[in-house]
C-alpha cells in the first residue's frame, strides 16, 4: 500500500511583508467539505487548515478583506459536485457576515466570475492565497492573478497537494508535487511566505 509523505512545507527564508492594509485581501480557495473525501487522503502538510484558520482570525480581527471562493462542478462524480455533500464550506473556514463569497465552475477563480471586478472596485492590489490544492485551482488562480497585475503571496503552510499519477502510471507523492509547484510559482508568479509572517504584518 502506498503511504504518502506528509511533511511540512520547505522554505528556508520567508518574505518580509510590508504592513498590510485594506488594499490586501485574503483569498480562501475551495476549502469545502469535498476535500475530506478519501480521494484527497494523500494530502501533505496536514496542518494547512489550521494555518488558514489563523489567517482568517488575523484578517477578521484587523478588519481586512476576506474573500471565499467556492467550487461547483456539474459532474456528479466530482467531490465538488454542485448538489453533492462536499459543497458546504468546511466548518473551520465558513464565511462570516460581510465576507465575500465567489462561486466558480472551473479551476481558475477569475474565469466566469466577477472576482477581478470586485477586487478593483475595492482598491485591492495585494492577494494572500490560501486553500486547495497547490497544483490545481491554486496554481491557475495565482498565475492569473499575477498576469492581471496583482501582487501575490502564497503562505506555504496554508495550502497542500495530493499524490499524482501520470499517463504512464508513475506516481509522484504529494510532497514532491507540492515542492515542484511551489518552486515554479515562486519563479515568476508569486512570493512564498508563511502564515506567521503574514499575521505579523497585519495592523
Amino acid at each position: 500500500m502506498h503511504t504518502a509523505r506528509i511533511g511540512t512545507p520547505r522554505l528556508k527564508e520567508s518574505a518580509v511583508l510590508t504592513p498590510l492594509d485594506a488594499t490586501t485581501a485574503l483569498i480562501v480557495l475551495d476549502v469545502q467539505k469535498a476535500i475530506d473525501d478519501p480521494k484527497w487522503n494523500s494530502k501533505n502538510n496536514p496542518g494547512y487548515v489550521d494555518a488558514i484558520v489563523r489567517l482568517l482570525d488575523g484578517f477578521r480581527a484587523s478588519n481586512l478583506p476576506v474573500i471565499h471562493v467556492r467550487h461547483q462542478e456539474a459532474n456528479p462524480a466530482s467531490t465538488f459536485y454542485a448538489n453533492g455533500p462536499g459543497q458546504p464550506f468546511k466548518d473551520e473556514a465558513t464565511p462570516v457576515d460581510g465576507e465575500t463569497v465567489i462561486t466558480k465552475t472551473v479551476n481558475c477563480a477569475f474565469i466566469g466570475t466577477d472576482l477581478e471586478d470586485q477586487l478593483h472596485a475595492r482598491g485591492i492590489k495585494r492577494l494572500i492565497f490560501t486553500g486547495v490544492v497547490i497544483h490545481n485551482s491554486m496554481d491557475v488562480s495565482i498565475r492569473a492573478a499575477q498576469c492581471l497585475g496583482f501582487e501575490v503571496y502564497l503562505p506555504l503552510d496554508a495550502t497542500t497537494a495530493i499524490d499524482i499519477t501520470d499517463a504512464n502510471g508513475k506516481r509522484f507523492d504529494a510532497q514532491t508535487v507540492f515542492d515542484l509547484y511551489a518552486a515554479v510559482l515562486a519563479s515568476e508568479y508569486c512570493t512564498l511566505t508563511r502564515s506567521k509572517d503574514v499575521i505579523s504584518a497585519l495592523p
